[in-house]
């Protein structure tokens, strides 16, 4: 729940108002880290005189997925001005563990900065972090000077790397700030026109079910599509729901959504290619498809990440959204909304 709480004040627009200045505690490090990506180890000791932000984020969450091309951007900004950006991967789903996923997040998101793989949430202890995405801006003696949390905020978050680099040198920083480009899944949600949140499909955090079949928790049952209100949704063909995933084990199996907002996406994922076709009210998306199918709904899932598979390009409308899976073995984690 965790992810929820963070991402429901960032749809309120509310992320630069959970902005802290911390205690200026000492650097807790990275001790726990499974392995490293982009980097030998780094400790506090060999990170004095840098300025450290250390982003907590995981690869599926679509509020971590939107704030990475500014985090990209200022560790290039900065780097040669004293400042070292730590990402520190702290999985919420057990796929996110998988190190082959996590290195292909890394090659998709173009990250070069070093990630420390905090698969035992060892380092998110240490630190006392609760929420994806978070971070901690470090200055050069090693003590925890500030601390922001969710989405949104750059201009802020940008302004106390500055002040900490211009501390750090005594020397004034120059204060433009980044723009960088975002595109797909990564674009600024439409907060005026978003009215739907993050719904899992597994038991264990699942809302909104309307699938008039009752769940059998981690075994297989035939479904069907109840009528649906706004944010409800359900299951149609045989599925098994288990905690963290609802997984369709023959092809035909579907899933329909009624939502409201630009974007919808689908964190799923399967063991091989599974074709995948996504109607809008009925029919094919047109111009409304997303960055991961067609205008006639057509698309693959290939690996467990986050798919985007409507933006609505005009009009936000409320929309019965449904997608068929052609092959079956697809596991269903999450929907998120843009």
């Amino acid at each position: 729940m965790k992810r929820f709480l963070i991402a429901t004040a960032a749809a309120l627009g509310l992320a630069a108002a959970l902005a802290t200045t911390a205690s200026g505690r000492t650097n807790p490090g990275f001790d726990g880290a499974v392995t490293w990506l982009n980097s030998a180890p780094l400790t506090p000791q060999s990170l004095r005189g840098k300025v450290v932000l250390v982003d907590f984020w995981t690869y599926s969450c679509i509020n971590c997925i939107r704030t990475l091309p500014y985090v990209r951007a200022w560790a290039d900004k900065y780097r040669e001005q004293g400042l070292t950006v730590v990402g520190v991967h702290t999985p919420e789903f057990k796929f996110e563990q998988d190190l082959t996923n996590v290195s292909a997040a890394l090659e998709r998101f173009r990250i070069a900065f070093p990630v420390a793989v905090d698969s035992n949430q060892r380092i998110w202890e240490a630190w006392g972090n609760n929420a994806w995405p978070a971070y901690y801006l470090v200055d050069a003696t090693g003590k925890v000077r500030y601390r922001q949390l969710g989405e949104g905020g750059y201009d802020k978050l940008e302004r106390q790397i500055q002040a900490l680099l211009a501390e750090a040198h005594g020397k004034p920083v120059a204060t433009d700030l980044v723009k960088p480009a975002t595109m797909a899944e990564q674009a600024a949600p439409d907060l005026n026109r978003l009215q739907s949140g993050e719904t899992y499909l597994g038991y264990r955090q699942a809302s909104g079910l309307r699938s008039p079949e009752r769940v059998r928790s981690d075994a297989p049952q035939q479904y069907s599509v109840g009528t649906l209100g706004l944010n409800q949704w359900g299951l149609s063909g045989q599925w098994t729901v288990g905690a963290e995933a609802a997984v369709a084990p023959q092809p035909g199996s579907s899933i329909a959504y009624r939502f409201s907002a630009r974007d919808l996406h689908l964190v799923m994922g399967a063991p091989r290619k599974v074709r995948i076709k996504v109607t809008l009210d009925g029919r094919a998306p047109g111009a409304d498809h997303g960055a991961d199918i067609d205008a006639d709904g057509n698309g693959v899932v290939e690996g467990t990440r986050l798919y985007q598979l409507i933006r609505q390009s005009g009009r936000v409308d409320e929309r019965r959204f449904e997608i068929r899976f052609e092959d079956g073995g697809v596991a269903a984690y999450a929907f998120t909304f843009g």
